[in-house]
């Protein structure tokens, strides 16, 4: 487990060569074993303009340190208050050399999921950079609606989609752990992304499957409608995930957006 970064209540930053134009951002993260894991394999970094996820596989030793090459690689691509989706691309690569090294003594290979959200510059405004590899997930909640942004690289998505089970099937499938896409397993990283528009009062949520194996997404948009303050928020969302059987390591980051300029 590497965690990254510290909880703030607000932190404000300006479009470059446009000091009036600003954005306000509060955020919380945290993570917790679970009741049945030995060990933590999930590992993120909450520093604005970055904030990701990661889950490690590989056993304890390999998939904590899957994890955590990966968002030290991201918090390390950190130049300024704005990053281009590019140099997340870049450090997923670098990652994926580093966690080569660290699976030439496995037998099963190495590897871990990262998801997670940047704060870039786009159409002379600003937006958030949703990325995604396996998964772990990112929502936003705006309007009391939520949404998830990523789509999962899973083989029971896969069959959702193609209409041979329900989501409600998915989470019980027999299949539900398998994935297929990782930054690992010798494989090159390949993200999605999308592009979001960030927007007063909206609400990321960024999150491995401990979390949505345990609370629902009608939980999950119940505890973001309460509005608390995401230090608050992200506590209640993993003692719900620990009431619901906490069967994985479970992590959260909550992203809120204070202010944004006003419009012209």
């Amino acid at each position: 487990m590497t965690e990254i970064g510290s909880n703030n209540s607000g932190h404000t930053i300006a479009l470059p060569g446009q000091p009036s134009q600003t954005f306000t951002f509060a955020w919380a993260a945290g993570t917790h074993t679970g009741h049945r894991r030995a060990a933590n394999e999930d590992s993120y970094v909450a520093r604005s303009p970055m904030f990701a996820v990661a889950d490690g596989m590989g056993g304890h030793w390999a998939g904590d340190l899957a994890s955590a090459a990966v968002v030290e690689g991201l918090d390390d691509a950190i130049s300024g208050d704005f990053m281009p989706a590019r140099a997340v691309e870049r450090a997923l690569e670098r990652a994926t050399d580093h966690i080569g090294l660290i699976a030439q003594d496995s037998e099963l290979g190495v590897g871990t999921t990262v998801t997670g959200a940047i704060v870039t510059e786009h159409r002379e405004s600003a937006c958030f950079a949703i990325f995604n590899v396996g998964d772990s997930r990112v929502y936003s909640f705006e309007k009391e609606t939520l949404t998830q942004i990523t789509r999962d690289h899973s083989v029971v998505q896969d069959l959702v989609e193609a209409g041979l089970i329900s989501r409600d099937e998915a989470e019980s499938h027999p299949d539900a752990n398998i994935i297929t896409r990782a930054i690992g397993f010798n494989a090159a990283p390949s993200p999605d992304f999308w592009m979001v528009p960030i927007r007063l009062g909206q609400r990321l949520l960024i999150c491995s499957d401990g979390l949505t194996r345990e609370v629902t997404d009608a939980e999950l948009a119940l505890h973001l409608s309460e509005r608390r303050d995401p230090v608050t928020t992200v506590s209640a969302l993993i003692d719900s995930a620990l009431d619901g059987g906490g069967r994985d390591n479970i992590t959260a980051i909550i992203v809120d957006v204070v202010k944004v300029p006003k419009a012209h």
